[in-house]
């Protein structure tokens, strides 16, 4: 049985399996007390009696379907109400496979209901309980995609760019605050998710795909380090850091007060 200094109750969502299941089992063994969510409270049940068993700390299953408004609230009141809580990893996510022509449009609704507005809300009731208490950390789990979305179909990737977005936002306008936010970027990963996402997994390369357990150590060497944003694949973080620049330079011509001259339009003045 471990034995690690106390470090407060991380909320982890999504935990029933793949990267939410190891994030609970990586925090228990830091010293975390864990709420773990999922809709499968069978599931949630079983490991939350292997945690207590194996690194002695408390863990309480709170069985929620984040795709309904209801249960997403009872969720966030949680957060808001439960001043142990210092870590939400907000990890609960689905995909859709395909394109978006076609598709089932209630599917992909009900993908951004969790993807985003459960996501979303999750995300706001936690920083600012955090900011209440004077600390706290927030990790919401996004994606690769959301740098390329073009080269992927549907309405998947745009979801998870909401999600880098939103955590940029946050990351700006809590800076100079002990609340620490940050955004964790997978690659393909070897979860069940595929399989609910009707993708096989035997399609990605092999070397392609990493280990739910690798991506979730290397995310919380990741947030040890003090990175806002993760990216677990990339060997050269300085192809990040270059994007990233390049990104920032177009700041001061993303608004003026003329269109670009490449597109011909003359002088107000002079048109007249």
């Amino acid at each position: 049985m471990a034995h690690t200094e106390a470090k407060g109750t991380a909320l982890v969502t999504g935990a029933s399996s793949g990267i939410g299941k190891v994030y609970a089992q990586r925090l228990a063994a830091r010293g975390y007390d864990l709420v773990i969510v999922a809709r499968n409270k069978g599931r949630l049940d079983d490991l939350a009696a292997d945690l207590a068993r194996s690194t002695g700390r408390k863990v309480d299953v709170l069985a929620a379907d984040l795709g309904k408004r209801d249960d997403v609230r009872r969720v966030a009141e949680r957060i808001r109400d439960d001043a142990a809580i210092t870590l939400l990893v907000n990890n609960a996510g689905s995909g859709t496979e395909g394109p978006v022509l076609g598709a089932d449009i209630d599917r992909i609704e009900a993908m951004v209901d969790l993807n985003v507005v459960a996501l979303n809300r999750l995300a706001v009731t936690a920083v600012n309980a955090f900011s209440a208490r004077g600390k706290g950390t927030l990790v919401n789990v996004a994606s690769v995609v959301a740098f390329v979305s073009d080269h992927f179909l549907g309405a998947y990737a745009g979801t998870k760019a909401f999600v880098l977005g939103l955590t940029q936002s946050l990351q700006s306008e809590l800076k100079d605050t002990p609340v620490r936010v940050q955004a964790v970027l997978p690659g393909y990963t070897r979860t069940e998710f595929f399989g609910s996402a009707g993708i096989a997994e035997q399609q990605i390369p092999a070397e392609m795909m990493m280990s739910a357990e690798d991506l979730v150590d290397a995310a919380l060497a990741g947030l040890d380090q003090g990175e806002l944003i993760t990216i677990p694949s990339m060997p050269d973080v300085k192809v990040f850091e270059a994007y990233d620049a390049a990104r920032l330079a177009m700041v001061p011509d993303l608004s003026r007060d003329r269109p670009a001259a490449r597109y011909g339009i003359k002088d107000d003045a002079v048109a007249a």
